[in-house]
């Protein structure tokens, strides 16, 4: 960790400090108007253009109006956690870019001093800490509301926060087996290596999302399922949950709900600058250059946050919404698995690179080619309700279609009754042999 840390002056703290709260605010206004301008060109339409030029005021004003809005509580609320529960959220989003290193060293007023607030040798392990704190404030929002929407909708999330959490975290032992570090700026630094390519150095610097291509996949797929975006959206399902844990919630409440979505997105989006893309660095060919130095690093900082961004619009505004289960064991059974036998893979090249091609390392390779084709075996299994029984036997189980008065589908090996039924002065007679129908009308003759 560089000395640079811990030897600022309060004041110089105080400006770092309200420099990333600034810039965090400043980017969420921009994003709101970003999303709702790339969603309208993506459907042909125009977006906002009512508040300042071309719209860009859009967000500042949707901003006041929630602030200046009636705030309600509901009767059946836990007044304490109901208010409690926006702050739980919103205090760990601001939180978390405080140890993401937004540019190098730069002189700040006679001082020199780092673009980053502050650092640890755990950082990243700090930043996952953060995060999970505001899994509390989603399930506490949900279960104060005295609402039967907003409680599965705070159960929702968080079972959707915790098991993509997984995949997240494990997504980071590569990097840190590359790295040799946990700290945010060393990690930065570390990928400024040329990429060595099966002992070939090419002078391009080696950024782990080119080395490490499957974790930074299972990374990007991580952070939009922890930030609740579409099409990971469940805990926020309007056709399903209204507007899931914070339905109650209006006004100033509300709006802290609101900004910390926006804000946990630049934060991830941060994360994945800093561990996979070298952090503030300039991309290939300007790295080394005068144009990677001192605040340029802010600006290159910013605009891979935005490619981020852009992959976050873009997902809303083509894919459609996962199925809940759907969602959840796509992260248990494809996610976690593959970030597991990454790092195994990880492991063991690194282990060859080392100490060469010995019997630890063919033990470990035939291990781990073992413990792939079992999960494969195993995924391809066909699950319990997909074991379907042979159509050439009779099936005797019969079920009532309408069971407490809504149509229900039949289960594997049900089959359904012969029934008569009268629509619209004509009586249907079905039978299930043949599928066919005949209808009558009243006086008895066919048609």
């Amino acid at each position: 960790m560089s000395p640079l840390f811990g030897t600022d002056p309060w004041w110089i703290i105080l400006i770092k400090a309200a420099g990333v709260l600034v810039y965090l605010l400043l980017f969420t206004l921009f994003n709101i108007v970003f999303e709702r301008k790339v969603v309208a060109k993506m459907q042909h339409r125009v977006g906002p253009i009512m508040n300042g030029p071309w719209g860009t005021l859009q967000s500042l004003a949707d901003g006041v109006k929630l602030m200046v809005k009636e705030d309600f509580r509901p009767k059946n609320a836990e007044k304490f956690v109901y208010n409690l529960a926006p702050y739980l959220v919103a205090i760990p989003a601001f939180s978390i870019l405080s140890m993401i290193p937004l540019g190098g060293e730069v002189t700040m007023f006679g001082v020199e001093t780092r673009l980053q607030l502050t650092d640890m040798p755990v950082a990243v392990l700090m930043l996952l800490a953060l995060a999970s704190v505001g899994i509390y404030g989603i399930v506490l929002a949900g279960w104060s509301s005295g609402s039967t929407y907003s409680l599965l909708g705070g159960l929702r999330s968080s079972a959707q926060m915790i098991s993509y959490e997984i995949a997240m975290g494990l997504s980071f032992v590569s990097v840190f087996m590359y790295a040799g570090s946990m700290s945010t700026s060393q990690i930065v630094e570390a990928q400024q290596q040329p990429l060595n390519f099966l002992g070939l150095e090419i002078p391009i610097p080696g950024w782990y999302a080119l080395l490490l291509i499957p974790a930074f996949i299972v990374y990007v797929i991580s952070m939009v399922g922890e930030t609740n975006r579409a099409p990971f959206d469940l805990p926020e399902a309007e056709s399903e949950l209204v507007g899931g844990f914070h339905t109650e919630y209006s006004g100033f409440r509300f709006a802290m709900f609101f900004l910390a979505e926006y804000i946990n997105m630049v934060n991830v989006s941060a994360i994945a600058t800093t561990l996979f893309l070298g952090g503030y660095h300039a991309p290939w060919p300007l790295n080394g250059t005068f144009l990677d130095q001192g605040y340029w690093g802010l600006l290159w900082f910013t605009l891979k946050v935005l490619l981020f961004m852009f992959l976050f619009v873009w997902l809303r505004g083509t894919l459609p919404r996962f199925r809940y289960d759907q969602f959840m064991g796509f992260g248990w059974k494809i996610l976690i698995p593959i970030a597991l036998g990454w790092i195994l893979a990880v492991a063991t090249i690194r282990n060859i690179v080392t100490n060469g091609f010995g019997a630890v390392a063919l033990v470990s390779v035939v291990l781990f080619i073992a413990a792939m084709v079992a999960y494969l075996w195993i995924l391809d299994r066909p699950g319990v309700d997909e074991e379907l029984p042979d159509e050439t036997e009779d099936a005797t189980d019969e079920f009532d279609p309408f069971a407490g008065g809504y149509p229900v589908p039949p289960k594997p090996g049900q089959r359904l009754p012969e029934f008569a039924d009268v629509v619209e002065g004509e009586t249907v007679h079905e039978t299930e042999t043949t599928g066919s129908t005949t209808r009558s009308d009243d006086k008895g003759a066919d048609s």
